[in-house]
């Protein structure tokens, strides 16, 4: 039996009202603020950093809305002490000036107020760590007499798209004009201040040589320390330990590379090496360099020189005090 006329007004307005609208595509989360002074990082910046007592060492890593991780290293800080054994980990929380910081199993747990960081743990006495901050030992080295100066805060007229800031720093994000071959580099960078950033995503930058091979820059404070982390050789190698102070800080790193030999033939007869300093610390032994490494601007190992790449990968990492001796 047909439906009355009005009963199919009534069904086909039905059907329009419950058809499926179109998913509108959902924004793109906002990229994590980066804090580029100590004046704008805010209060959860002011209560991370290094801490020390004689036998023990401790990083606090400010997460972002008011959440923190307690670093714990038997011996020292890194570098410093560290005996390479097995960190302990806290997470905490910040209230007013203090944050407090538990492990997740119950047997140890952590104030930080005033500037002291109070500890007790299930089996040791209680100690109280303070404050530290450091400072690589090549921090501002001037270059030496026959040094090439690529950076001084002057202008950036020995880089690609070189730009300046107002503080007379060099942003990542440029390549030298001139190509080396075999050097010792120096150069010093700052990592912003990201507490909401995790991974990758956390003050990324790199420093390539020959624009082949990846020393990463990351802020890494408190991490292990991969081959992804700073002072890594991305893919190839990690660091002899993770040096990495907390961002905000100037940092130096301190290199030597060999390029690659050819035979009259253009064999290749031994690989690229490199040895890497990170503040004052040995991290990378002269280590092979078999291949080039992810991103890389030049693909191909051959005997030309290359340039220096001060890798943009989204964040304002900064640099400043690069020279080059040529061997």
């Amino acid at each position: 039996m047909p439906l009355p006329h009005a009963c199919l007004l009534l069904l086909t307005a039905c059907t329009l009202l419950g058809a499926a609208e179109p998913t509108p595509p959902k924004a793109k989360p906002a990229a994590p603020t980066a804090f580029l002074t100590v004046e704008a990082a805010g209060p959860d910046f002011l209560l991370q950093g290094e801490f020390e007592t004689k036998g023990l060492g401790a990083d606090i890593i400010a997460l972002g809305g008011d959440q923190y991780r307690l670093v714990l290293f038997k011996g020292g800080l890194p570098g410093a002490g560290w005996d390479g054994s097995a960190k302990t980990e806290m997470e905490g929380n910040r209230k007013g000036t203090q944050v407090t910081f538990a492990t997740k199993a119950g047997d140890g747990h952590a104030t930080l107020a005033d500037g002291q960081l109070r500890l007790e743990q299930t089996g040791n006495p209680p100690a109280t760590l303070l404050r530290v901050i450091r400072h690589s030992p090549t921090e501002g080295v001037p270059p030496p007499a026959g040094a090439k100066v690529l950076f001084d805060g002057k202008n950036a007229d020995a880089w690609k798209d070189g730009k300046v800031d107002e503080r007379g720093f060099l942003r990542c994000g440029t390549t030298s004009k001139e190509l080396f071959k075999d050097y010792t580099l120096h150069l010093e960078f700052l990592l912003p201040f990201k507490p909401f950033a995790r991974g990758q995503g956390r003050a990324n930058s790199g420093v390539y040589h020959q624009d082949r091979y990846e020393v990463q820059v990351l802020d890494s404070f408190g991490l292990k320390g991969e081959n992804n982390e700073c002072g890594g050789i991305y893919t190839i190698s990690a660091p002899k330990v993770n040096l990495c102070y907390p961002p905000l800080q100037w940092q130096t790193y301190d290199v030597e590379f060999t390029a690659a030999r050819f035979d009259a033939q253009g064999q290749r007869t031994a690989p690229a090496r490199i040895t890497v300093r990170h503040n004052g610390i040995l991290i990378q032994d002269n280590v092979d360099l078999p291949h080039t490494t992810t991103s890389s601007g030049i693909k191909t190992i051959t005997d030309t020189p290359g340039p220096f790449q001060l890798q943009e990968h989204g964040n304002p990492v900064y640099y400043r005090n690069i020279w080059v001796v040529v061997k």
